[in-house]
């Protein structure tokens, strides 16, 4: 039974119901652009991959709140860009445009005034010019160089706000970034490199990125003596030394466990090779801090080396793992 309720004379319809409406028509909207998804796509692709400058996006209204958007996502994959509000252009921020960049206008109408000097300057100095717009009779349309049509499908709203082609306009914008992405190659390690702070950052750290390396890292060789063993565990306070081959590979490990395990009156007379735990967990440094965190916590332990070709090149305490704010 539908929920309504009376007021002022009008039946207001329960809000599940209006919430269910509303998306059923987005989602009508969005496998529309699915079903419809053709060559223009292709080809805005293609002239973003070969703008050479930034790629500008702009859009008036609801329109612009989703090419801000759509521009941050293209700037955080790989791809330089921003948002110029279309009237602050007008009054000097087509400063901002130069004749190697590319320009994407978002309107539903294709008719939106403010988009006229920009489209103007676009034709002046022969800039690229790219639309998403939802009516194909428009003067955007007229004047764009490929444009990316929405299917007429209805705004979800009663009275006509724009909804379900701000949808679309997200949802298409999206696509055309992530296609721009895979096109360039761009790699979880440059996502990285764009997005080093918050949680988002923290999950792609890796441990050649927070490992000690150099002198500071406890090594000692397996003929060494254990009296020197304990100089370099504890001028490196890290609780444990690696112990090293002729050929400087790994081969060992001697932590304070080891120490107390053989303490008696001979243990500083003794070679590092007699008291060392042989084959240590190891880890690599293009391993994800957060596995290697996740190592270290099955294995009850504090530090793991860092090793390539099995030889020692950093190590990585567990502290190193805390300040970096992998949990």
């Amino acid at each position: 039974m539908k929920k309504t309720a009376r007021k002022q004379g009008q039946i207001v319809v329960g809000a599940i119901e209006s919430g269910r409406r509303v998306l059923l028509r987005e989602i009508e909207g969005l496998q529309a652009v699915l079903d419809t998804l053709g060559k223009p796509f292709d080809q805005v692709v293609e002239r973003i991959l070969h703008i050479k400058g930034r790629l500008i996006v702009s859009g008036m209204g609801k329109s612009g709140h989703v090419a801000r958007k759509v521009a941050a996502t293209f700037a955080s994959t790989g791809t330089p860009a921003y948002f110029v509000h279309p009237g602050e252009a007008s009054h000097g921020d087509l400063g901002m445009i130069t004749d190697a960049d590319g320009l994407l206008l978002l309107s539903n109408s294709g008719e939106t005034v403010e988009l006229h000097d920009i489209i103007a300057f676009a034709k002046r100095f022969r800039i690229p010019l790219m639309a998403m717009v939802r009516r194909e009779t428009s003067m955007l349309v007229s004047a764009a160089d490929v444009a990316i049509v929405l299917p007429d499908i209805p705004e979800a709203s009663p009275v006509n706000a724009p909804t379900t082609s701000t949808t679309m306009m997200l949802a298409l914008g999206d696509a055309l970034a992530v296609a721009v992405l895979e096109r360039r190659g761009f790699t979880t390690e440059d996502f990285h490199a764009l997005h080093p702070g918050g949680k988002l950052g923290k999950a792609f750290i890796r441990v050649g990125d927070l490992m000690r390396s150099g002198s500071a890292v406890p090594l000692v060789k397996k003929r060494d003596v254990m009296s020197n063993v304990l100089l370099v565990m504890t001028k490196k306070s890290l609780g444990c030394a690696g112990v090293t081959d002729e050929k400087g590979k790994l081969v060992g490990i001697i932590t304070d466990g080891d120490l107390r395990r053989h303490m008696d009156p001979g243990l500083l007379n003794q070679s590092a090779y007699d008291i060392m735990t042989r084959e240590p967990v190891t880890t690599s440094p293009g391993v994800l801090a957060a596995e290697a965190l996740g190592i270290l916590n099955a294995r009850s332990i504090t530090s793991l080396f860092v090793v390539e070709n099995n030889k020692p090149v950093g190590i990585l305490h567990v502290h190193d793992c805390l300040r970096a704010g992998i949990m």
